[in-house]
């Protein structure tokens, strides 16, 4: 079997086609390619025998349709229409009659047999017929509206309305009783058209039909009438079936008749009594009234109620959502209805966390002090303000968690109440109840801004017990009888601080201390309290710090003191090992001796500045024992000239330096030299001579030669 390519055929010749094919060129050849149809010939009849041949012939072939197909209604369809057109309707009659008898319902043969008798102008004949139709398909509108829109045509009115009759006793839909209206108002019999609507509401009593109606009395002038259809459609409808399309007439009807106040009331009235869900259309027609006819007020009452209902929408779907209801409650707070504003408020608070956990109740809370203030500052009722501050505080479950905030702001009520006992009562409570740090504080402050000294050193002393470690509070309560210029008092506070076993923030205790002892120029004490501080930390900034203050110490000597501080630091560090404060402190001892010493004392500082180099170590594993054989770090080490086990290697390492500056030096001479020949033709060979300067040096380190890392008896693993 042959196999075929897969490949696509390669095309030899890329270019563009003289003649490029085109949409409207393929349906011209198609069309011209199109084969003519074969028609039949025409068959000319020259006699009356011809015709019956041919008439006869024809029917064979239509009863030979019909037999195969009985129940295609098409073939009955052509049968009778061909039929009538020979002007046999004896026999298209007879057709159709039998295609009835196959289908009795079916609507297009009943519709085809009275059109061709009203063609031929059958009246009695089409009228028995359209009598025979509604009597066996009633609830088919067209063929009702057939037989009246022919009754008419003769002119036949009271025939017609009979017809009408008939149908309306069906209750069809709205359809047919308005084409019912529409014939007696070109009839102009008014009475009657008010007639049927008013049987037409009675069965549809659907709110767009009472709607119609109005308009229909409006049209024709009887305002009255169609206010009075208005408001029977209302009564009718009641509550529970009221729609906002009925309204929203209404509403318009009385403003075409500027009946502006009438209008507002029917807005208002149905914006009261329909559902917020179903009145969104309703209300916008309301915004757009009040925007035309109403005035500044009315236009804010207007937006005020469109945010209620998007408030209210919004709460439907989550009660929880405290942040709604803070913009619902502002919102009421801007329309100035105290009743509303409480109203809101009260739904609000109502709404308490599911669960006990302060993360649920940190936004709810603010719910009551929101409510509160605005009873105390725009409602002016202090009482229900109280109330309101008590209820919130029996609320919160102090137990489990309480909020400062919410006693803080009661005392302060009470306070602006005048009534500093029950201030003082609650904030009392709440140290007893729940003891917190904001608690404490805010009593303080509010005990210093009554000037009730003694009160205060009481909340500080039971602070301190409750918690002695907090050193911003020991700082507070010094500061506290400084401002009062009790400088012994304040010194006794921080004795009795830096003496505590643990502090939250001991370095901050301490400088306050310090600072203290200096501003009242005791440099004695700070200069003995930077002593005590370094017996319990060799901290690196204790130090300085202390370095620092001696040398700002008003008394001659000061530098050397200082620098005194910067050696014996220098030695501490030196004798715990601790290389990067060591070198953290000749930064800071150098950066002092830039600015207030001389030229040798910095030399000497730089002196003792240490070189940084790398080494390597292996890595230790977690049980203390070296990890493998192959794994290695890298890591910076520090050499200090000062250190007699290091000197040798330091020694080793500066003349490193040295060989390596040097050579570095004779390679750039060399590169020059070498340019200078290239650029010469004819130069002479140069040979160069070891200068006596390189032949007293020693020589550049070998393989053999130690490394700096080997210089103090160490290996490059550090043994």
């Amino acid at each position: 079997m042959e196999k075929r390519s897969t490949q696509p055929p390669k095309i030899k010749n890329k270019n563009a086609a003289p003649v490029q094919i085109s949409a409207e060129q393929i349906l011209r050849e198609a069309k011209e390619r199109q084969e003519v149809a074969i028609k039949v010939p025409k068959q000319k009849i020259h006699d009356h025998e011809e015709l019956m041949e041919y008439r006869g012939r024809k029917r064979k072939e239509f009863e030979d349709r019909i037999q195969r197909s009985r129940l295609h209604i098409g073939e009955w369809l052509k049968y009778a229409t061909w039929e009538e057109s020979q002007d046999e309707l004896q026999r298209a009659r007879s057709v159709y009659e039998r295609a009835l008898q196959v289908d009795s319902q079916n609507t297009t043969l009943y519709l085809k047999y009275v059109e061709m008798e009203m063609k031929h102008k059958n009246i009695a004949l089409a009228r028995n017929l359209f009598d025979r139709i509604v009597t066996i398909l009633p609830r088919r509108d067209q063929f009702w509206l057939k037989y009246t829109y022919m009754e008419e045509m003769l002119e036949e009115v009271a025939r017609a309305r009979q017809i009408f009759e008939r149908w309306m006793q069906w209750e069809p839909e709205e359809e047919a009783w308005m084409a019912y209206v529409k014939f007696e108002k070109r009839y102009k019999e008014l009475d009657r058209a008010r007639a049927i609507y008013e049987r037409f509401v009675h069965i549809h009593p659907d709110p767009k039909n009472w709607v119609k109606w109005a308009e229909f009395e409006e049209r024709e002038g009887s305002t009255e009438k169609a206010r009075d259809i208005f408001t029977r459609a209302i009564e009718v409808m009641g509550e529970e079936l009221m729609e906002q399309r009925l309204f929203i007439s209404f509403a318009k009807f009385e403003t075409r008749q500027k009946e502006i106040e009438r209008a507002r009331v029917i807005y208002k009235y149905a914006l009261d009594r329909i559902p917020r869900s179903k009145s969104q259309s309703l209300y916008n027609q309301y915004v757009q009234f009040e925007k035309q006819y109403g005035d500044k007020d009315g236009i804010e009452d207007v937006v005020v109620g469109k945010r209620r209902l998007q408030y209210e929408a919004e709460l439907a779907n989550n009660l929880k959502n405290y942040d709604t209801w803070f913009d619902y409650g502002k919102l009421e707070e801007s329309t100035g209805d105290v009743d509303r504003v409480r109203e809101v408020y009260e739904r609000a608070i109502a709404q308490v966390p599911p669960a006990q956990e302060k993360r649920l109740w940190r936004r709810y809370i603010y719910l009551w002090i929101k409510y509160a203030l605005f009873e105390e500052l725009e409602a002016k009722d202090y009482e229900r303000a109280r109330q309101v501050y008590k209820a919130s505080i029996q609320l919160i479950p102090h137990k489990k968690f309480t909020f400062a905030k919410i006693w803080l702001l009661y005392a302060k009520f009470e306070i602006r109440q005048l009534d500093v006992n029950a201030a003082r009562k609650a904030l009392g409570m709440a140290l007893g109840m729940c003891p917190k740090d904001r608690l404490f504080k805010g009593y303080i402050e509010l005990e210093i801004d009554l000037r009730d000294i003694d009160r205060a050193r009481t909340l500080y002393t039971k602070y301190l017990e409750w918690s002695p470690s907090n050193c911003t509070a020991w700082i507070e309560f010094a500061k506290l009888e400084m401002a009062l210029s009790d400088t012994d008092r304040a010194r006794a506070i921080f004795d009795l601080a830096i003496a505590q076993p643990e502090l939250d923030m001991p370095e901050i205790l301490w400088k306050a201390y310090i600072d203290f002892e200096c501003k009242e120029g005791e440099w004695t004490n700070a200069r003995s309290l930077y002593r005590k501080l370094l017996q319990r930390t060799a901290h690196v900034k204790v130090w300085i710090s202390w370095a620092h203050f001696e040398a700002t110490v008003p008394d001659e000597g000061q530098t050397a003191v200082a620098r005194d501080v910067f050696k014996k630091g220098c030695d501490t560090m030196k004798e715990q090992g601790l290389k990067e404060e060591r070198v953290i402190l000749l930064e800071a001892w150098k950066e002092f001796e830039k600015a207030q010493g001389t030229a040798d004392t910095l030399k000497s500082v730089q002196d003792l500045m240490p070189k940084m180099v790398k080494k390597r170590r292996q890595i230790e594993s977690a049980d203390g024992g070296i990890a493998g054989s192959s794994q290695w770090e890298e890591y910076y080490d520090y050499i200090f000239p000062d250190d007699q086990t290091q000197k040798p290697y330091f020694k080793l390492l500066s003349k490193v330096h040295e060989w390596k500056a040097r050579m570095e030096k004779e390679n750039a001479e060399k590169a020059a030299t070498a340019a200078v020949s290239a650029t010469t033709e004819t130069a002479p060979e140069i040979t160069t001579e070891a200068s006596p300067e390189t032949s007293t040096e020693e020589p550049a380190p070998t393989a053999s030669s130690p490394s700096p890392e080997m210089a103090n008896g160490e290996d490059s693993s550090g043994r």
